[in-house]
C-alpha cells in the first residue's frame, strides 16, 4: 500500500463494557469518545487495530 493512502475512522460506539484490549485499541487509534474522528495512514498495523474494534468504529477510505 502506498504511504499516501489514508483512512478516516470515526468512533460510533463506546468502548465501555468491552474487553480492556478493545478499549486500549481505541485509545491507540486516537479515539476515546463517541463522535471522535481521526485520519490515519493506511498501514497493515492500523488495519489490524481497526479490525479489532470494527463493531465500534466506522471507516471511510481515501485515496
Amino acid at each position: 500500500m502506498p504511504a499516501d493512502r489514508t483512512v478516516t475512522v470515526k468512533q460510533i460506539a463506546s468502548g465501555n463494557g468491552h474487553k480492556p484490549g478493545q478499549q486500549a485499541t481505541l485509545i491507540g487509534l486516537g479515539l476515546n469518545k463517541i463522535g471522535r474522528v481521526r485520519e490515519l495512514e493506511d498501514t497493515p498495523s492500523v488495519r489490524g487495530m481497526i479490525r479489532k474494534v470494527a463493531h465500534l468504529v466506522k471507516v471511510e477510505e481515501k485515496a
